[in-house]
């Protein structure tokens, strides 16, 4: 199903608010991402970062109403409640668990149904569309993010199944394994600086907005070409989908040198997303969970990476 059009309820996600007259202020202080170029048609990818620049989560984020919501991994949620209030005391912003307002779907080739919604979507990444109180995001070709206000989760999801197959959780994550966009999750939290899941290729890093907690380190990586490791796509036979944070090896260096971002299976095997040494990758012999393990297939990414015009950003 990955492959033809259905819809999926994202429930592997959960949603932060960050709300009040300092939100947007306070935010631009705390991401990658530049609150400033966020409107009501533009949604964002982003991350919240350490001092020495280990993100603790990744997101999309977007406004509504008096603030910003970010979509993120569910297990990320409370500990970046608790890490992002510690800065916030002497904001007016006010941070909380939205999740059980927002119910989320994703779709892929549902265009006829967004439209039976009030909604046409551009294809543009980050385009946003918003209908009676509903908002659709494009977040790939082809692949969109329904919002829902959770009083009509209902009868949304009944209208998306009168028009769609339901596909499951995997079918979507399988297709953002496509797109080349990695996620931090609960075992990859402080792992990863954002360069090494390619975040500044996918517009999630902006090199113009100032100062932000981990700024120095990520600017270092960026403008003195300093990283040895990124994040690939890459198939593998079997079908255990591997989890975030197992580790790759290569028999030619005899030691690990990646770890999985984020898999999902095609029916016949699996398809991930690891970020690897440059070294590792040039030597192609690499192998999922030990030395021993299954041999691990490179696959192309659908975006290259341009320093010059990441750093317009």
């Amino acid at each position: 199903m990955a492959d033809s059009a259905f819809f999926s309820p994202l429930s592997h996600e959960g949603i932060l608010a960050v709300r009040g007259s300092d939100a947007g202020k306070f935010l631009q202080g705390q991401l990658t991402c530049n609150i400033n170029y966020l409107s009501l048609e533009h949604a964002s990818l982003g991350a919240r970062c350490m001092v020495k620049g280990r993100m603790q989560s990744s997101f999309r984020i977007l406004p509504e109403g008096n603030g910003f919501l970010l979509a993120m991994a569910s297990e990320l949620l409370e500990p970046q409640l608790a890490d992002l209030k510690k800065y916030a005391v002497f904001s007016k912003a006010t941070l909380t668990d939205e999740s059980a307002a927002w119910a989320r779907f994703g779709l892929q080739g549902g265009e006829a149904a967004l439209q039976a919604l009030g909604l046409v979507v551009p294809d543009e990444p980050g385009s946003t569309v918003r209908h009676d109180g509903l908002i659709a995001i494009a977040v790939s070709p082809g692949r969109v993010e329904l919002w829902v206000p959770a009083d009509n989760a209902a009868s949304v999801r009944e209208q998306l199944a009168a028009a769609l197959p339901e596909g499951s959780l995997n079918d979507w994550l399988l297709g953002q394994v496509r797109a080349g966009i990695g996620q931090v999750m609960g075992p990859t939290r402080e792992l990863f600086i954002p360069q090494m899941i390619n975040l500044q290729a996918v517009d999630g890093v902006s090199f113009k907005k100032g100062c932000y907690t981990g700024q120095e380190i990520v600017a270092r990586m960026q403008y003195l070409g300093k990283l040895k490791r990124r994040q690939y796509r890459l198939a593998l036979d079997q079908q255990a989908v591997p989890a975030p944070g197992e580790e790759i090896f290569s028999p030619t260096h005899g030691s690990s040198v990646g770890e999985v971002v984020l898999a999902a299976s095609t029916g016949q095997g699996c398809e991930l997303l690891a970020v690897l040494s440059a070294d590792s990758v040039e030597d192609d012999n690499l192998h999922l969970g030990s030395l021993e393990g299954p041999r691990l297939q490179l696959l192309s990414l659908p975006y290259a990476l341009d320093r010059d015009r990441e750093i317009q950003r």
